[in-house]
């Protein structure tokens, strides 16, 4: 096997361990219920995203959503002292956009301590095989 084949070989695995890091994590869908949202308006726009009804919102399956929830029409209801979010990053479902700037810089780092690391070993590999080829006369 020659050189840059071995190169090659050694660098490839290397970067690929290295820029994992710099990859966004994939973040998990919740699983909606109809007690996630306040108003059925708002359970209905989220059945009309997608109508296969991955969450089960509509459970007799008659094209209306969570049809338990009080509408925008209804009469108005007294707010609570304390209201807590329904969805979103402060309840603590997510909603990162991507990766933090430390996690790249990270990565970006990795892939270049595996790059140097790569290359003085073909460096090295090479050397070697000069100084032995000149030791045979």
């Amino acid at each position: 096997m020659n050189v840059p084949i071995r190169a090659s070989a050694t660098a490839a695995p290397a970067i690929l361990l290295t820029a994992g890091p710099a990859t966004a994590p994939a973040r998990a869908q919740t699983d909606l219920d109809c007690s996630d949202f306040a108003l059925q308006e708002d359970a209905q726009a989220e059945f009309n995203r997608d109508p296969s009804d991955p969450f089960r919102l509509d459970a007799d399956a008659d094209g209306t959503a969570c049809e338990v929830l009080p509408h925008r029409t209804s009469p108005a209801v007294t707010p609570t002292a304390t209201t807590f979010p329904q969805r979103g990053v402060d309840a603590g479902v997510g909603g990162g956009s991507g990766a933090a700037d430390l996690e790249v810089a990270a990565g970006v780092g990795l892939a270049l301590l595996g790059l140097t690391l790569a290359s003085g070993r073909v460096l090295l590999r090479r050397r070697r095989g000069e100084a032995a080829g000149q030791a045979r006369p």
